[in-house]
């Protein structure tokens, strides 16, 4: 497995960054393509069928998640892929008065990985990391058939924002941001 050295951890450092991290995870920055990358967004796909009867059609380019512009993280735990999430910059996404925001895609955890601090774990890494890439905000688009992403969000500091994005239009859709 190649692995592209995460510019956020060199920046604070590998003790305290490895200190954050849940027991037994380990995030890996990969690419789009890479075949856990592509195995976890399939998962969260079918979950997506299973919550909102059809796959998120949002369109992507996965060169959106290319450093500096964006990355991509999976998960590891005793060397198995459990979890992925990504960001992107969204210059054309306001939030709390500013435009340098980060949106984060496909955060998931496998349903057998679930409930061991992982969610929590991915997303803190992903705002520090697009913190470091200079984002001021991260920004990102729910859904009210997940509940336990909307607690995950609010409980870290995440509020409501305007709506945006390809699902905008929709009575299902939850917009939250957070200021970094």
């Amino acid at each position: 497995m190649s692995t592209v050295p995460d510019p956020g951890l060199r920046q604070l450092g590998e003790q305290s960054a490895a200190a954050s991290l849940s027991p037994g995870l380990r995030l890996v920055r990969v690419g789009w393509g890479h075949p856990d990358a592509l195995t976890l967004i399939e998962a969260v796909q079918e979950e997506y069928v299973v919550r909102y009867g059809g796959r998120d059609d949002t369109p992507l380019d996965p060169v959106m998640f290319d450093p500096p512009r964006g990355s991509f993280f999976v998960g590891y735990d005793g060397g198995v892929p459990v979890a992925s999430g990504a960001w992107r910059r969204r210059e054309d996404v306001e939030a709390f008065g500013n435009y340098e925001t980060a949106e984060i895609k496909r955060m998931f955890v496998v349903p057998e990985a679930r409930g061991r601090g992982h969610a929590r774990t991915v997303l803190a890494h992903l705002e520090r990391t697009a913190a470091a890439a200079g984002a001021r905000a991260m920004v990102l688009e729910t859904g009210t058939a997940q509940p336990e992403a909307i607690a995950l969000y609010e409980s870290s500091g995440y509020t409501r924002i305007e709506r945006f994005g390809h699902y905008r239009w929709s009575p299902e859709n939850r917009c939250f941001g957070k200021l970094l």
